[in-house]
């Protein structure tokens, strides 16, 4: 599927000649190497501005960002995964306050990291249960191995979940298994960026009784026409999909990953949290989804005041996510910025330094994808690429400052 045709940008609000600075801007970072290629996406009012494509998905082989590509988002799952959940919850198949434990009985019991070593924690007793608003907001105490910020990321990596889970491990096994592990803060207390959306998917697979991929297909792929959306590619499309690229701090530049691969295979856990890969057109169509108040084409995937509710700043006293502590690897900037059901929210963007609007809501992935939606301007914007860690080049705020500084009325 490809994106609509862009429309003028003058007739909604865009200075042409700014918003060609996009391209002008980001170029550079595949002139110089830091980039293998992307794809820029910015719509105002639900029409494209502005779509362009840049550089190679694979620059072994030469083969250009067509509008085709198919891009790992990781955590761009997280999003759709908290959708899929508020959507049950609007039938009244959960309830926000229902303790984990009521579907994933291991985390009756959990406890908390008070001191000690990885090897050593003393631990205490959770004084409030993991619930699955904890889990759409980070407030869980879950974590990720990969953070390297505290004794419990170790924890975690001792257990043999670093970037993923170990081989052959399926959904429910992988949740036992960190239900077993401490918490690193009592649920509630603090803010800290974990699987806590790779459980929340187990969650929806109990309450539907089939795997999380037919849910997420029949909730939100289907109805909205994803159909490039999905958790792993065949042979078939093999090609299209980019590269996977990590930093290399001893040129500056990007060097391939053999973890690309695990793209290819049909993984044993389906993770709510990092599983999907999709092309900018199929992202585009959630991301309208969302701006729309969550309907599409005549498809309603939410109600709009349940969307409302989910973009609203749900940290404990409205807190923003500085104030709680958040530390590690958290994929956005901490001050004046708030966490709804599923989402990073704008509380205050004077503090963040970037043109943003307040109840903007957005995520991005580890290889440096992201999106946005800004009910107030009306305008999405989205970055797709493949490079790993994201945060190694300033890619989202300066996205930010180019579209931002090109809409003029």
């Amino acid at each position: 599927m490809a994106l609509p045709p862009t429309t003028d940008p003058a007739a909604l609000g865009f200075d042409p000649r700014r918003l060609a600075g996009l391209d002008t801007h980001f170029a550079r970072y595949v002139d110089d190497g830091r980039l293998a290629g992307w794809h820029i996406v910015v719509t105002r009012r639900g029409q494209v501005v502005h779509s362009s494509t840049y550089g190679r998905r694979d620059l072994e082989a030469g083969l250009p960002v067509t509008e085709d590509t198919l891009w790992r988002v990781y955590s761009m799952t997280k999003p759709v995964t908290s959708v899929v959940a508020m959507a049950l919850w609007e039938e009244g198949r959960l309830e926000l306050t229902d303790e984990v434990s009521r579907y994933l009985p291991k985390f009756a019991g959990t406890r908390v990291y008070d001191k000690g070593s990885a090897l050593r924690p003393y631990t205490v007793p959770a004084t409030e249960p993991v619930r699955i608003w904890h889990l759409l907001t980070h407030t869980s105490g879950l974590t990720y191995g990969f953070m390297h910020a505290n004794p419990v990321d170790e924890c975690y990596r001792l257990a043999g979940f670093d970037l993923g889970p170990r081989a052959g491990m399926d959904l429910a096994e992988v949740c036992d298994r960190f239900a077993g592990l401490p918490l690193q803060f009592q649920p509630g207390s603090g803010w800290g960026y974990s699987v806590a959306t790779d459980v929340l998917g187990r969650v929806i697979e109990v309450i539907c009784g089939r795997p999380l991929d037919e849910v997420v297909a029949e909730r939100v792929l289907r109805p909205l026409g994803m159909d490039d959306t999905r958790w792993w590619v065949e042979p078939a499309d093999a090609a299209r999909l980019a590269t996977l690229y990590v930093f290399d701090p001893g040129t500056g530049r990007t060097a391939p990953t053999g973890l690309g691969r695990y793209a290819l295979e049909k993984p044993a856990a389906l993770l709510g949290g990092s599983g999907l890969v999709s092309t900018a057109a199929d992202y585009h169509r959630f991301t309208q989804m969302l701006l729309r108040g969550g309907e599409l084409d005549g498809e309603r995937i939410l109600g709009t005041r349940t969307l409302r509710y989910m973009t609203r700043n749900h940290l404990p006293g409205g807190r923003d996510l500085a104030s709680l502590g958040a530390q590690g690897f958290p994929e956005t900037t901490l001050v004046g910025i708030g966490f709804g059901l599923g989402f990073a929210v704008v509380e205050n963007p004077l503090p963040v330094k970037t043109l943003m609007s307040p109840g903007e809501f957005y995520w991005g992935g580890m290889a440096s994808t992201t999106f946005w939606v800004d009910p107030a301007e009306e305008v999405t914007g989205m970055l797709f690429t493949q490079l790993m860690p994201s945060g190694i080049h300033p890619l989202r705020p300066q996205l930010h400052q180019l579209v931002y500084s090109a809409l003029v009325d």
